[in-house]
């Protein structure tokens, strides 16, 4: 069985409308064959692959056709048929190639032999391929019989280089420059030759093999000839496609992407280790995330590109593409693609590639470490960001109002006498002679203080934490974006404690968000305990500095298991100090409705008899604290001090 022929050779176009990309030099071909108007030389240049070589064949063919003039071969005559696609070739069209025919002695049998007239054709023409390989010497050696040819002898230079041709012969040639294929056009040629060969190709493959190719049409039919031949029953997939092609998966470019946008420093190094210990070279992993990060700052400026073909991509790529985007700002992925780009110009050569991309990740992980203006605004996106998609920031609650069932606030006490500040008693001073009592002078109430004075370099507590952390409004964030800002909230832990990050690090992972509440699943109960132990307030503070908002945490023994019991709530601060909300009873009074004068200031220790004598004043411990903080209600204060200081009260002396 004959083997067949190469795929770029199986589909070489036989007439201008067959060549595809091109159009900007076949339309004026075809109108300058239609109208006789055809050159005595043509000089095609482009990159390789283009079509050069191939359109050079097919102005000679036209030009020979018998049907002439005509815009495309006829493919009846014997002129065409000779140069056609599976042709024998015609003795009157000569290519000749000047990689090894290029020296002066080559120009000169050239030149001896093209004054001869065609055999069967009407033009004797040659076709001189790879023409920057021409010598000087050779150039100049032609030059004559360029600029005056005989009238029939037409030449067609093809080079990938044309400033190599020596300007006198360019100047007496027609320039045609080729140019890559486009690859959407590249792509839908694919699709129609695999449906033509009767094997299918996954679409997510295709960007693959017009990659490979970079636009050059033999290059990329090449590349899917050798995916034909390897393909199975299932075709040309995109593992196939990947693997064959040495193409870094785009589930390891997902993975490190992702990471990047959560600052996860974990996940990207776990990737780049992936990358060496499947044997994938770092430089071309370098190259595919550099390319990735490009489709990203497009998507990021231009929202539909993948949909409206502006990168070439498939629906479920672009889909990706799109959400990816929407994790970073402008700076911050012009700043990563920037830093991936010199870092792959640095690799070239290296002889450590792994290292060099991991020193690149760490710096697009480390925006906050880059003074420079990228890195400023890098800094700015994310919190911009942030701000975005997180609750209003918390500010301080306004008083409430007073109500009308509310009783008037009473006068503050009088400030206590001098014989208030009680010593210790000494029994020298028991039986002291009791001064005379003086009349009781008015005094004037004492202008109203307010509930709490704290200094200005004091922040104020407000007595309400309800009120001094509103809940966030459900409906604000989602588990997704939670989780986006964990990693943040995760690094505010662990300045703050070090048992509460290895807490959410290790043994702890987010599992639901209401909006107001987020619970953590534990996969250990112990875990759990030893976090609701005090790590919890920890959290809250570090969710209030990086989004801004108060949020319950609630904790559960694993993920699958229904919800426990949720974790206590943060202690309130201590109120500042604020007047009494009851009146401070009055002094006793004699029968004659006077009160007994102060103690001299020379004694300012009271008498035994005094004291015994005086009502006990009913003074409430808990008058300035909050009655809303449930742990100060329920706790006496030994179990206060017990619990906040590991203190045991060994014996309470009573007051006085």
């Amino acid at each position: 069985m004959e083997t067949p022929l190469a795929l770029y050779r199986r589909y070489r176009p036989e007439s201008f409308a067959e060549v595809i990309g091109q159009e900007h030099v076949t339309e004026p071909l075809r109108a300058a064959l239609a109208g006789n108007r055809v050159n005595h030389a043509y000089l095609f240049s482009g990159p390789r692959g283009c079509g050069k070589t191939t359109s050079a064949r097919i102005l000679a063919r036209a030009l020979n056709c018998e049907q002439a003039p005509v815009a495309d071969p006829c493919g009846e005559c014997d002129s065409c048929r000779d140069l056609a696609r599976n042709g024998s070739g015609s003795i009157d069209v000569i290519e000749i190639d000047a990689a090894s025919h290029g020296g002066v002695d080559d120009a000169r049998e050239l030149r001896e032999k093209a004054f001869f007239a065609p055999v069967r054709s009407r033009y004797k023409v040659y076709i001189i391929d790879e023409a920057h390989m021409v010598t000087t010497q050779g150039f100049n050696a032609l030059l004559k019989l360029v600029e005056e040819p005989p009238p029939h002898l037409r030449f067609i230079f093809a080079t990938t280089e044309p400033d190599k041709v020596i300007p006198t012969i360019r100047s007496r040639t027609h320039h045609y420059p080729f140019r890559l294929i486009p690859p959407r056009l590249l792509s839908s040629y694919l699709s129609e030759l695999c449906e033509r060969e009767g094997v299918t190709i996954e679409p997510a493959a295709l960007p693959l093999v017009v990659r490979a190719g970079a636009g050059s049409a033999r290059d990329t039919l090449s590349v899917l000839d050798q995916l034909l031949g390897g393909a199975g029953p299932a075709g040309v997939t995109y593992d196939l496609a990947s693997g064959l092609l040495g193409y870094t998966p785009d589930t390891l470019l997902d993975d490190v992407v992702d990471a990047f946008a959560a600052g996860d420093g974990a996940s990207v190094f776990g990737v780049v280790d992936k990358v060496i210990e499947t044997g994938q070279d770092p430089r071309r992993f370098t190259e595919d995330l550099l390319r990735r990060l490009r489709d990203l700052v497009i998507v990021s400026a231009v929202p539909d590109a993948p949909a409206t073909g502006l990168i070439d991509v498939s629906d479920d790529q672009g889909e990706r593409l799109v959400a990816q985007a929407a994790r970073f700002g402008r700076a911050d992925l012009t700043r990563s693609a920037d830093l991936v780009a010199a870092g792959l110009t640095e690799m070239r050569g290296a002889t450590a590639p792994r290292m060099l991309l991991e020193l690149i990740c760490a710096r697009v992980l480390l925006p906050g470490a880059d003074h420079s203006t990228d890195g400023v605004l890098a800094r700015l996106d994310r919190l911009e960001r942030r701000m975005s998609i997180a609750t209003t920031p918390v500010e301080a609650a306004p008083a409430a109002p007073a109500r009308a069932s509310d009783p008037a606030p009473a006068p503050a006490p009088a400030p206590a006498a001098p014989v208030a500040t009680a010593a210790p008693i000494e029994p020298t001073q028991v039986h002291e002679p009791e001064p005379e009592p003086e009349p009781e002078r008015e005094r004037e109430p004492e202008p109203e203080r307010p509930a709490s004075v704290v200094p200005p370099e004091a922040p104020a507590h407000d007595s309400q934490p309800a009120a001094r952390h509103p809940a966030s409004p459900p409906g604000t964030l989602s588990l997704v974006d939670v989780r986006r800002l964990w990693p943040d909230v995760i690094a505010a832990t662990q300045r703050k404690r070090r048992v509460t990050w290895i807490h959410l690090t290790q043994n702890s992972q987010v599992v639901g968000f209401d909006g107001t509440t987020l619970t953590l699943g534990f996969n250990n109960a112990g875990a759990r305990s030893s976090f609701d132990g005090g790590s919890a307030e920890v959290l809250e503070e570090a969710i209030r500095e990086v989004v801004g908002a108060q949020w319950r945490i609630e904790t559960i023994v694993d993920p699958g298991a229904s919800a426990g019991t949720s974790a206590p709530p943060p202690r309130a601060q201590p109120a500042a100090p604020s007047a009494p909300s009851e009146p401070a009873p009055s002094e006793p009074h004699d029968a004659a409705g006077s009160s007994p004068a102060p103690e001299p200031p020379v004694s300012r220790r009271p008498r035994m008899a005094d004291i015994q004598a005086e009502p006990e004043v009913a003074h409430d411990p808990d008058a300035a604290v909050d009655r809303d903080d449930a742990d100060v209600d329920t706790e006496s204060g030994a179990d206060l001090l017990a619990r906040e200081l590991g203190a045991q009260v060994i014996e309470e002396i009573p007051n006085g």
